[in-house]
């Protein structure tokens, strides 16, 4: 099992310094060294007032974050976790991401969604109900760009006319593509276009609100790895190579709350259930407490007696 921390400044008590220039560095890098395999960061790019007060969260840019997150480490890996695709021109997607793979030295993840926030799509001038269209476009177009020297596509609201993408990505033939969403159209889309899928265990609210199906417990999720592997089978491709991350609700972890055996036990049931990444949400009070439970967590879990016993 491998471990990404998502950064904690989505949540209510988020001190600044942990997303400021003072404070990111010293938690990339305690994350680095507990063995996390990599660093998060979600995406709102122009959330509303009312969704930000009934319960929504705040975010940096994803790209710009991650981007100052691999120039202060050297082995983490670095995710937008969610990138909302249909929020932007694809090609301008590809150019972030492809130059976000070069920066890092070839440290990028893209997990991607197709984004939930109607009024989020309307600030930013995206059909809401084209997401589905532009979310395949966008996939089609990273990946084209990524491997063809001179790129032609014909797209719903553009046209690229043998378009380079130079420098190209470091990982090829691109970075890896974790498609997020609970729904069948998601595991469809990891076994067309993905290296990996990202769903949810959360409560059935929690799934309304982000418009996807509820998977509320680890033997829901094991059937849905099933039928994701079936369908990476039926692509053509083997799916022992696809990743599986997932967050549930023992995710936000506190090295004074989290009982260590429950966590082992729901760590071992995930990997029976066929998941290979758990994001961990660290506390987010103080800069001390959130690199304390980050040194915590691997000192129990990474580096510890439950990875010693293989599993």
């Amino acid at each position: 099992m491998l471990f990404t921390l998502e950064h904690p400044v989505g949540q209510a008590d988020c001190h600044p310094a942990l997303y400021g220039p003072e404070g990111l560095p010293g938690l990339a890098q305690a994350a680095e060294r507990a063995g996390f395999n990599a660093i998060a960061f979600t995406e709102h790019p122009a959330p509303s007032l009312k969704w930000l007060r009934g319960g929504g969260h705040a975010t940096l840019d994803p790209i710009a974050a991650l981007g100052f997150v691999a120039a202060c480490t050297t082995k983490l890996n670095v995710m937008p976790y969610l990138l909302v695709l249909p929020y932007r021109n694809p090609l301008l997607a590809a150019k972030s991401i492809v130059s976000l793979d070069v920066l890092s030295g070839g440290r990028l993840v893209v997990a991607a969604g197709g984004g939930y926030l109607r009024s989020e799509f309307g600030a930013l001038g995206v059909d809401f109900d084209e997401r589905g269209a532009l979310f395949d476009e966008a996939l089609d177009v990273l990946r084209g760009a990524c491997t063809s020297e001179e790129f032609h596509y014909r797209g719903g609201h553009f046209e690229a006319r043998g378009t380079a993408m130079v420098p190209g990505p470091v990982q090829r033939p691109h970075p890896p593509i974790w498609i997020g969403g609970n729904g069948r159209n998601a595991r469809r889309r990891v076994a067309r276009y993905g290296q990996g899928w990202s769903p949810l265990i959360a409560s059935a609210e929690m799934a309304a609100t982000t418009r996807m199906p509820a998977i509320t417990t680890v033997r829901q999720l094991a059937e849905k790895v099933d039928d994701l592997r079936q369908l990476v089978a039926e692509s053509g491709r083997d799916p022992a190579s696809i990743d599986v991350q997932v967050l549930s609700p023992l995710s936000d972890v506190c090295n004074t709350k989290t009982s260590v055996e429950r966590m082992h036990d729901h760590i071992g049931e995930l990997a029976v259930a066929g998941v290979t990444h758990f994001v961990i949400r660290p506390p987010a009070e103080s800069p001390s407490a959130a690199i304390d439970s980050i040194t915590w967590f691997g000192e129990q879990f990474i580096a510890g007696q439950f990875n010693k016993e293989g599993q």
